[in-house]
């Protein structure tokens, strides 16, 4: 036997499991650490460290080293409990003779099995090893999911990151989590014992940064945080002067647009900052007192959150904003803090803080033919176009590729006449040049009650697949509060995946989580 071998075993007190390309166990207790060693061949002896958990936040998450006299590659498989199509497979490109692997996806309260095959320099196989992984149960806090509808092969690729707001009776924080089709947790962050982010209140919810790792912010305390997938702090970015509520948006030059209240101010939820990602300052402020009407009613009699601006989108093609302020309307901002255009119903809309007569940037709303509808009582909301309906209390307003506009128009006081009864996933075409906006696409209505959320959700599009997830996070129709997500076709309208989340306690009694988004556990890069 090899003298290197002999002396890692004796060391370690370990044995050598065989390998010749057949899988080979061994077992690691929850959140552990465990040292062992793979044998794949009589030349090569892999000594193997395996830690549970390792941050304390992600239990779903392990950290697996390898090291090794002779340099390697690794892939790994985390084995479904579904078969092939819940499997997490993923490649390691580096080569060296100590290499980390970065393990999500595990199951909880389960013996996992974990597959690695290594490669040599070549890329050339050299043999399979698995490793099983014991997990705990999930904390009482999270949901459970009940998938009502999965056309697996038509879904589009990945699994579901949900913004959660489900807590537990001590009210802890919120806890993001992923998981697969099938409706099993596959990965979370639990930070009640964390020394900065234990009283974490993403709102939104986090998203991905273009470099791989998680976002969000938080307002106690105010600023912008960067993690990794265990759910380490990897940067912070302050806010000083502001307090962070609802959204945080990475621009495509890194920059963050946030949403913000200004301290000492007599509103809020009405300014919003740029920080300069490199310099970690402030560059840009829009104070929308200025450029919109604070004492406008139509919808809101609160003359302090008289906008409640929720959600933001970042338009490239011209170096704008469109935001969403619930109890407005949507609007179209420029780097300069001017009005572009506003899509909103026309009623009352007068003059800006800055003295600009706000009615000329109406958007004037198109049957499907293409006609200017010109009906008083459907410019100013209080009643439906068979072709055109307004936005109402919305949320998660999204600029698309091909200029389009879409977003989770709640329906809260549709028409002015108060509650629902319905929310809808809706895209609008806008014509900048003309000043108009004509209704192209949406799902919901026909959901009536059942996919009725009067606050929070979200929509998402789908590119690759042309489908729309649509999320609405805080339904009440049924004996207990729930959300849901559903993919949905956009060419059909047919159904493709639906889920629904029922948390044992939901955040104010009726809220479920913020948004979902469908991605990959482990990040693309480009």
């Amino acid at each position: 036997m090899d003298i290197r071998k002999i002396k890692l075993l004796v060391l370690l007190g370990l044995f050598i499991v065989s390998c010749n390309n057949d899988d080979s166990v061994s077992n690691v207790a929850t959140d552990s650490t465990e040292n062992e060693i793979f044998s794949c061949s009589d030349e090569l002896a892999i000594e193997v460290q395996t830690l549970l958990n390792p941050s304390g936040y992600a239990p779903l998450s392990a950290l697996v080293i390898f090291n090794t006299d002779e340099p390697i590659s690794v892939t790994m498989r985390v084995i479904g409990k579904n078969g092939a199509d819940a499997d997490i497979i993923q490649s390691f490109p580096e080569i060296g003779t100590n290499i980390e692997i970065p393990v999500h996806g595990l199951y909880p309260d389960y013996e996992n099995e974990v597959e690695f095959t290594f490669y040599d320099t070549n890329k050339v196989s050299l043999c399979t090893q698995t490793l099983k992984i014991q997990t705990a149960s999930l904390i009482s806090a999270m949901p459970e999911i009940t998938i009502n509808t999965a056309d697996r092969s038509q879904m589009a690729a990945g699994m579901t990151l949900v913004s959660y707001y489900g807590y537990d009776t001590d009210i802890h924080p919120f806890r993001p989590f992923i998981f697969d089709s099938y409706g099993a947790i596959r990965w979370y962050l639990n930070y009640k014992e964390h020394p900065i982010l234990s009283n974490l209140h993403y709102d939104n919810g986090p998203g991905r940064l273009a470099n791989g790792n998680f976002y969000f912010a938080n307002n106690e305390p105010d600023a912008i945080y960067e993690v990794d997938l265990f759910g380490n702090i990897i940067n912070t970015w302050d806010m000083p002067g502001f307090s962070f509520h609802h959204e945080v948006l990475e621009k495509p030059n890194g920059n963050f647009i946030v949403l913000v209240d200004k301290h000492d101010a007599s509103t809020i939820e009405d300014y919003i900052i740029e920080i300069d990602r490199s310099a970690n300052e402030i560059i840009t402020i829009w104070d929308l007192n200025e450029s919109l009407d604070n004492t406008r009613t139509t919808l809101t009699t609160d003359s302090e959150d008289w906008i409640h601006v929720n959600g933001v989108s970042y338009d490239a093609s011209d170096d704008t904003l469109v935001i969403s302020g619930r109890t407005q309307g949507v609007v179209k901002l420029t780097a300069a803090n001017e009005v572009v255009w506003i899509m909103a119903p026309h009623a009352d809309w007068k003059t800006s803080g800055n003295l600009k007569d706000l009615s000329s940037n109406l958007l004037q709303p198109l049957d499907a033919s293409g006609s200017a509808i010109t009906n008083e009582a459907i410019l100013d909301g209080t009643e439906n176009h068979s072709d055109f309906e307004w936005n109402w209390y919305q949320h998660a307003t999204k600029v698309l590729a091909d200029g389009s506009v879409i977003l989770f128009d709640n329906g809260d006081n549709r028409n002015y006449t108060g509650l629902g009864p319905y929310s809808r996933a809706v895209q609008y075409k806008i014509d900048e040049t003309n000043g108009t906006i004509q209704q192209i696409w949406h799902y919901g209505k026909e959901r009536g009650e059942e996919t009725y959320s009067r606050v929070v959700s979200d929509v998402d599009y789908l590119e690759a697949n042309n489908h729309m997830l649509f999320s609405p996070g805080g339904i009440t129709s049924g004996a207990q509060p729930f959300g849901k997500s559903i993919e949905i076709d956009m060419e059909t309208n047919s159904i493709i995946f639906e889920a629904t989340i029922t948390a044992p306690t939901p955040f104010a009694g009726h809220i479920t989580f913020h948004r979902t988004e469908r991605l990959s556990l482990y990040p693309t890069l480009n």
